[in-house]
Parts: structure tokens; sequence; C-alpha cells
């Protein structure tokens, strides 16, 4: 029997009349079954290919059988634009088969809500920050709203799982779940992930029910790909608007000064642009979005506001300032083109630098591979767990140790934290004041509500998605521009640097009262690779890729002749020191390059490593090598410096790496660091900033061994370009 005939006769009434669907795609049939059958699940399908209704349509099937009491089925979204994107589709699903729906956001009002609480609809739309708002609100009798739910929808679930957004989603997910008298089945959406199971497995948290991967064979399609070398930003933009004219097109940039840079340029093209960052007002974006879905020869350039399913209509290209920064991205944002029967997924780079060309090439070749990023789920998620223990004593007059405790470690991003260590947390915010004891029971202290109880708290709330955004201005009074709160939680007064309007300004004071930032230009010697700024990694896999594109002799079919060129001068700069692999070390004046391609998080802590027995030596890392400066430097000395690396015993030294963790760099990660005990900070700066197992395999391996052991491995001196 085929799923569409297990459905409620209403809804495959309502299918066949009011869609005109004949029959469902092979990720519906596939979903519907397990769904059907009770199971939890995570349903795997590129953009635009049929998720949403594969998970909605059994959701729905079921509320018309056995109408809910009150909400029956949730539907979470990570941002407000992908609910309110959804609200006229989901809504039509619901009102054909008799069913309502509503969307409770940062944006609904208060009437609006009564409404919803006096008579509540069966599908719920919302985001994991309004969850926990209703959940702590003493109007809201929760049990009554909830005692019903029956399912749970997660879409883009890929963006939240492995994050703080993520860790809070989940820990809601089972204080709601808790509510209810079903076994609450839980259903994620993703259309790139790497690793499905281990999503499911932390989706599924303390539910009982089977779960499945859905994820059927997809028939390989056609892609057009171009990558551009262009080092001036206007002739991307001319570029960009010839090859847009008469087409819809989505431009991503990598930040809002070159989305705006870009757009400026294309309209005096002739381009008709549309502007979307997190800068941009919520009116000016929907209007965008509205726009641009009416018409057909217009651009809208964005950020990665744009990378998730809102849907603005067919696409007839993605064009791309530079590369994003993983395959998962790029991905995303080709997907929103190749919809239409006939028309080819397809996405064209325009690339300042070779760094950036060389980007592109590592991140198309690894999707044609077939890889994609994994998640990787943080099981000692402190963040979360501080501003859960904050959020659960200001709901319901407080909760006590023992029933906090029980909760918490249910929830997959806290299970790797012990009870002997969630004792000494609270203890810690007890004496610091951010918590008080009173009667048995953890109520908010002084601390925590002069912090967050500012607009009935909604600042404690909205921590993961704040809509506010600071004003930046110099000391004398000049406004620079504005960042969103988000950006803002992350720096760190006299030691942060962020770029804004070109330049680069170093923070002098985060005024919170007035949502001001006080900066300064920031003096050259502030500026490193990394310096002040708060260090954005490339994993591993894309930086061996590039090593690998380095070292080979393939042609790419996909770049354009100066793109090709480009690549041939950097081979031909570094073909004398670079070795397939192990990368390679190159002398310059004073100075070491040790070209590892190790990623981010590894070179970061290969730094702290040569330095613990380079004690002399000034060490600056990047994605792709490591820069070594000192006194005592030459090559005798740096290689047995790195053969002594390729020893277990020097990674397995805990005090060692109890040294690094306490000389870290004071950056600021989450907005609830203030609060946390130097023991949490710590650690949680070491997982952002350190790969510890990670590097050692890498030093230790046999193709990672640059050391005496590596006869090919020798400090090559002198640079070309």
């Amino acid at each position: 029997m085929s799923v569409f005939a297990r459905f409620a006769p209403r809804l495959q009434q309502a299918i066949v009349a009011r869609l005109g669907w004949s029959s469902l795609r092979p990720v519906q049939e596939d979903a519907g079954e397990a769904i059907l059958g009770g199971m939890n699940a995570v349903v795997l399908a590129p953009t635009a290919g049929g998720k949403t209704e594969a998970s909605m349509f059994p959701a729905l099937s079921g509320m018309v059988e056995d109408q809910p009491t009150a909400v029956g089925a949730i539907y979470v979204a990570p941002i407000k634009a992908l609910l309110n994107n959804q609200s006229d589709r989901l809504g039509l699903y619901t009102e054909m088969v008799g069913l309502r729906h509503f969307v409770w956001h940062g944006d609904t009002t208060d009437h609006e809500r009564r409404q919803f609480l006096r008579e509540p609809a069966e599908l719920l739309m919302t985001t994991p920050e309004s969850l926990e708002v209703m959940l702590a609100s003493p109007r809201i009798d929760a049990k009554l709203l909830f005692g019903d739910l029956r399912v749970v929808i997660i879409d883009e679930i890929h963006a939240v799982a492995g994050t703080d957004r993520g860790a809070h989603l989940m820990s809601v997910l089972e204080r709601i779940a808790r509510l209810s008298r079903h076994d609450v089945q839980r259903i994620g959406l993703s259309a790139t992930v790497g690793n499905p199971d281990v999503i499911l497995r932390w989706l599924q948290g303390t539910s009982q029910r089977p779960g499945k991967v859905v994820d059927p064979p997809r028939a390989p399609g056609k892609r057009q790909l171009l990558v551009v070398h262009r080092p001036d930003l206007t002739e991307i933009a001319q570029d960009a608007a010839r090859m847009a004219k008469g087409t819809k097109s989505l431009f991503f940039c990598q930040s809002r000064a070159t989305t705006e840079a870009v757009a400026e340029q294309m309209r005096r093209e002739g381009t008709a642009v549309f502007v979307h960052h997190s800068a941009v007002s919520k009116e000016e974006r929907q209007l965008a979005e509205e726009l641009f879905h009416r018409g057909s020869d217009a651009c809208i350039v964005c950020t990665s506001t744009l990378e998730l399913g809102i849907d603005v209509g067919d696409l007839d290209r993605v064009l791309q300032a530079d590369s994003p920064d993983t395959v998962g991205a790029f991905l995303q944002r080709m997907g929103r083109t190749g919809r239409r029967a006939g028309q080819v997924a397809n996405t064209t780079f325009f690339c300042q630098t070779d760094e950036t060309v060389l980007q592109a090439i590592a991140l198309i070749e690894l999707a044609k591979s077939g890889w994609v990023e994994s998640v990787e789920i943080n099981d000692r998620c402190w963040p979360v767990l501080l501003h859960q223990l904050l959020a659960m004593s200001l709901a319901n007059d407080g909760i006590s140790a023992e029933a906090a405790w029980a909760h918490l470690s249910q929830v997959p991003d806290f299970r790797g934290i012990q009870r002997t260590e969630f004792d000494r947390l609270v203890a810690w915010m007890v004496s610091d004041g951010s918590l008080v004891l009173a009667s048995g029971r953890l109520v908010l202290g002084a601390k925590a509500e002069k912090r967050f109880g500012r607009r009935n708290f909604m600042d404690l709330f909205a921590v993961f998605s704040s809509p506010q955004s600071y004003t930046v201005q110099t000391q004398a009074g000049q406004p620079l521009g504005s960042l969103n709160q988000a950006f803002v939680d992350r720096l760190v007064e006299q030691v942060s640097c962020f770029l804004l309007g070109g330049r680069a300004w170093a923070v002098l004071q985060v005024q919170h009262g007035d949502r001001r930032i006080l900066v300064e230009p920031a003096p050259r010697g502030r500026q490193p690779t990394w310096g002040g700024y708060l260090p954005q990694f490339l994993s591993h896999a894309v930086c061996r890729k590039i090593l690998d594109v380095l070292t080979s002799q393939d042609a790419y079919g996909y770049l354009r002749p100066e793109a090709a060129a480009l690549l041939d001068q950097r081979r031909e700069a570094m073909q004398r020191f670079l070795k397939p692999v192990c990368g390679g070390i190159q002398a310059v004046e004073d100075e070491f390059l040790w070209w590892t391609f190790a990623g981010g998080r590894i070179n970061s802590t290969l730094r702290y490593a040569l330095s613990a027995i380079g004690r002399d030596w000034s060490i600056t890392p990047d994605n792709y090598h490591l820069k070594v400066r000192g006194q005592s430097l030459d090559e005798h000395r740096f290689l047995s410096v790195l053969t002594e690396l390729s020893h277990r015993e020097f990674w397995e030294n805990e005090r060692l790496w109890e040294e690094v963790a306490h000389s870290l760099p004071s950056y600021r990660l989450s907005k609830f660091q203030p609060l946390m005990p130097t023991w949490v900070e710590r650690e949680m700066l070491a997982a952002y900033l350190l790969d510890v197992p990670g590097a050692q395999r890498w030093a230790s391996s046999a193709n990672g061994n640059v050391g005496g052991k590596d006869a090919q491995m020798r400090v090559v001196a002198g640079i070309d370009g």
C-alpha cells in the first residue's frame, strides 16, 4: 500500500483537489512510511526537494483522524524569516484539511498571542526562544497548551545541531515533552549534513521511539560552475551586473561591508538590486523578498541570511563573492537554483585573491566527491547549561537543584557534565550572586537580574537571536555604522578588533545601556593574521584539499583563464618546498613559515605546542601555516622541535595543557561569560580555540611527522610572491 493511501481521506482529497498532485516524491514516500510508523526521523533532500511536505502531511493526517485538544504539532525554524516565509504554505496545508496554524515569534503582537492562547491552533510555528518564553510566562498554562502535543518538526536542523542554539532547543524540547501525555515524535529536516545518524541520535533525546534516517537515492544532476578571478570589487560588481541582467539571481557576500559596496556598484550599472543582511531592517528585508519574488530581472545581494530555505521563487543564478567557508554552505547556496525543469543548478565564484580561488576549488572538489561537513555535538555545552539554570530559576518561582539536574542531565548537549561539576557550578553562581538559594529552591539573583532583567527579561530569552543592533562610533562621536547583537556578544573591551567600512577598529568600550560601541582605529601592531579578531577557522578537510590542489597537476575546467593562471603561479611558487600530504617549511628572511594546511584549530593548537618548547619564539597561526620568529631559531633547532611534537608523551602532558588553557586570550564566546567561573570559561575557550587530539594525530602520523624520520622534509630558503 502506498503512503498516500494511508493518509486520512480528507488529506488525500485535498492533495489532489487543492494541490493538483498525482503522486508523491520518493522522499515523501520514504518519510511518510517512517513517520506514520511512529519513528523519529531525520529527512534529507535537496533544497525544494519536498522535505516540508514529507514531514507535514503525515503529521496533518494524524491530527485530522484524531484532532488534538490544543497544540498537536510544532514546527520550529532557526530564524523568524523562515517562519514568515513558510506561513502561507503551511497555512494552506492546515486550512485545506480544516485545521489552523499560528506563527509565534518576537514580532507577534500581544493581541494575537492572547487570541491564540484562548483558542490554540493545532499547528504552532515558532522559534526555540519563543518556546522558552511560553514556558516561563506565568499567564500561559503550558501543561494545557502542550498536553496533547504529538510531533515536533525542526527545519534546517543542520543549522542548529552542535551549536548553543541547538543545545537550547533540545533543553526546551525536553521540558515541553514532559508536559505531553505522548512520547513526542521528533523530525529533523536538512539538505546538507555529513553525519545524519549522529544528528538523529542527538534529536531523539529521551524519546523511546525507534529512529530512521530518510535519505532516498538522488539522481545526479548537472552543475554549472565557474571560478573567476577579479582583484577589484568594482570589477566584480560590473561582471556580476552583466551576468545578472535579465535573470533573477542571488549574490552571496561574506560580509555586510562587501554586500553594501557590491550593491551600490551594481545599481550604478543599472541592475535592480535589493540588499538583505542582518543590519537591514526587517521591513526592508521583507520588501526585498516580496518584490524579488514577483520580479524577473533583479538581484538580491545578501550575506548568509538567505542561505537557509527562505523561498524567493525560482532563481536563475547564484553568484558568490570570494568563497564560503564550508561545503555545506556552498551546497545550500547552489541548491537555490536548478529547481525548474530544464534548469541547471549553478554557482559563479568571483574571487579577489589567490587564496579564495584555492578555497573555491577545494569546496567544489570536495562536493564533487560527495563529502560534506559532519556536525560535532558538544556534550559539555556550559553556556546553555548556565542559561537554562537561569531560565528555570526565573520560571515557576524557582527550581530545586535536584529537579534542575534531573532535567539537564537528560539533555544530550549536557550529558558529558558530571553531577559533581554541576553542583560546583551552582555553588559558584550562588556565591557570585547570579542565583539565590531560598527555601531549597534556586531563584534568580541580583547579579543576573541586573544583567538580563531589562524589558521583562527579554535579554535573557533572546540571547541567541536578539534582533537589536549596536551603534559604532569613535570617542569623538563620529558614527561609523552598526553591529548586530550576536557579533557584539563576542567583543572584549581593550582586546577585540573588527572590520567596518573597510577599516579595522579596536574596541575601547561596549555600552550595553544605550547600545553603543566606542572604538579607535586599530594600530598596525594589533593586526596580525588573527590578532585581536575572534579566529574564523577553516576545517582540516578544506585546508588539506587546498594542499592537494597545490601539489597536483590537475586542471579544473570551471576555472576562467585568469583564475587558472593564478593557480599555476601559486603551484610554481610553492612547488620547491610543498610536499603532498605533509606540507612544507620555508625560510623567509628572519622567520620560518610552516605550511601545515591542517586547519585553523589544529594550527592554533600547534602554536601553543611550539611555544611550550621554543619559549622565546613568536608564533602567529592561520588556517594554512604558522609564522615562527625567534632569537634561537635555526633549521636544526626548528626541526628538532618538530620531532618532539611527534612524541605521544608531549601531548599527554596534562600540566602543560592546563597551563595553555590558563594562557588563552579572553575572547568573548558567549553572553554568559561574565557569569561563569574561571574554570568553566577556560574550558569553553579551549574547546573553541584548540583541538589537542587532532593536533596530536596530525603531528604523530607517518604523513604528518615532519621531524627527523621524514627525510623528505627540509627547510627551503627564499620565497617568490
